[in-house]
């Protein structure tokens, strides 16, 4: 790591407050039926975030509907308790995966190195299969919200490998002015 980014990370703001946003229209219906829907990848962030030292702010299950993703995003970014915003699932390449396309007009900047270094470490893990993997990362009004597929096993290796490790930095400069 260079002195730069070192520096950086001991200046950064070390209490996050992350929002958990699981994609799932099964989800949202079993929720709305008033049924509590089985949410391993909202499970496994949380506790990854808990784990981190941070504190989980809150969670949302919503449907795969670009105009309600956008709504609590929209919220979420204008809450003092959020800083990190994690979407999980609506990534794939179906008509109905549309949560990358609905976050990415609210971003006030993206961060492509996100999705190009999460494709390259789940290469590295399950093969030429990575190419259909679609993940985003920006910021906006100085919190950073990241979108990543919804499997257990992408959610790991995004949260260990990469939110984790750089949220306190991001937010830094997402909040500078």
């Amino acid at each position: 790591m260079s002195v730069t980014s070192e520096k950086h990370r001991e200046s950064a703001p070390h209490h996050l407050g992350f929002h958990v946003v699981t994609v799932s229209t099964s989800k949202f219906t079993q929720q709305k039926a008033g049924t509590y829907p089985e949410d391993v990848s909202g499970d496994l962030i949380t506790q990854l975030v808990e784990q981190g030292g941070y504190t989980v702010a809150g969670r949302s299950i919503i449907p795969d509907n670009p105009n309600m993703i956008r709504r609590l995003v929209r919220t979420l970014i204008k809450k003092k308790d959020v800083d990190v915003i994690i979407l999980t699932g609506g990534t794939g390449v179906t008509q109905t995966d549309l949560t990358i396309e609905a976050i990415t007009p609210l971003l006030d900047k993206t961060l492509p190195g996100f999705g190009e270094l999460f494709r390259k470490i789940s290469f590295e893990k399950i093969g030429t299969a990575a190419v259909l993997t679609r993940a985003a990362a920006g910021v906006a009004n100085g919190k950073a919200i990241f979108s990543i597929p919804g499997s257990p096993d992408s959610v790991k290796t995004a949260l260990e490998e990469l939110i984790l490790p750089e949220s306190t930095h991001i937010v830094k400069h997402a909040q500078e002015r």
